[in-house]
């Protein structure tokens, strides 16, 4: 057998020592079991902690905790302070009388204006609920009178020569006879009807005519008194050469129409002079 460690290696190799076996640990006692290792013991934790007050000794009273000494700055700036916001001196007596006259004469002035504003909604009151004596309702105002448009132009009637004159336009125009003259005066477009049913009977006239014409321009004068101009289509020669009508001023149907669409409510028709006596 050779003399060669279990390693491989020749014994007499220099700088070469043989491993240590690592001792194996002792076999257990026959009954007895292996103890566990031991842990090792945590350090114990250290807490701070307020130190504790001492118990109250029975039959004394428990001292009150010292407060600190107040700061000086402190104190001096809460004086100021304090001193600032006081009221001021009223003044002398003198001072005092004089602003107490002032503002007496400042209520007077006011309880002046609050009666004279009293007085005057009683008199408003009164007035509207018909005046100072009780004697009724005060009569309601008159409405305004209607102005002609800026686009309505104004009619000029000469019932001496028979014609109608607007925006530079002469029509023939045939108006009311010698027992039924039409009225001269300034009269009021106050509405147009395309068709209008006319009898004598709201003219007061009875049955004296009874037509349903064109183109009629209903006006008005400041009696409240109503005419028309109208198309005379039972009788378009009659304008400008003789008066047929009881009052109303008739034109030729083509004219009627074309006036019809220039006038509006609110435009003025001046009649002038007198009808010419009929031959």
């Amino acid at each position: 057998m050779s003399d060669e460690p279990l390693t491989g290696r020749p014994a007499d190799e220099p700088g070469r020592t043989p491993p240590t076996p690592a001792p194996e640990p002792p076999a257990p006692a026959s009954g007895y079991s292996t103890p566990a290792p031991e842990r090792p013991t945590p350090a114990p934790e250290h807490r701070t902690s307020a130190p504790e007050r001492p118990a109250p000794t029975p039959g004394y009273p428990t001292p009150a905790p010292e407060h600190p000494a107040p700061d000086p700055h402190l104190s001096t700036a809460l004086h100021r302070l304090a001193e600032s916001s006081r009221a001021p001196a009223p003044g002398t007596g003198a001072q005092v009388r004089r602003r107490a006259q002032a503002r007496k004469r400042r209520r007077a002035v006011v309880a002046g204006g609050v009666a004279a504003g009293v007085g005057a909604l009683v008199f408003g009151l009164v007035t509207g609920l018909g005046g100072a004596d009780g004697s009724g309702p005060a009569p309601p105002a008159a409405p305004p009178s209607r102005t002609a448009s800026a686009t309505a132009p104004a009619v000029g009637v000469d019932l001496a020569a028979r014609t109608l004159t607007v925006r530079g336009r002469t029509l023939p125009v045939s108006s009311g006879t010698a027992s039924h003259p039409t009225k001269p005066g300034r009269t009021t477009v106050v509405a147009k009807h395309r068709t209008k049913r006319l009898s004598g009977a709201t003219a007061g006239l009875g049955d004296a005519y009874d037509l349903t014409l064109p183109w009629v321009v209903e006006l008005r004068d400041s009696g409240g008194r109503t005419n028309y101009l109208v198309a005379l289509t039972y009788d378009d020669a009659a304008p400008g050469a003789r008066d047929i009508t009881h009052g109303m001023l008739g034109l030729r149907p083509a004219d009627a129409k074309w006036l019809y669409g220039q006038v509006a409510p609110g435009s003025v028709v001046t009649i002038e002079g007198a009808a010419p006596p009929t031959p």
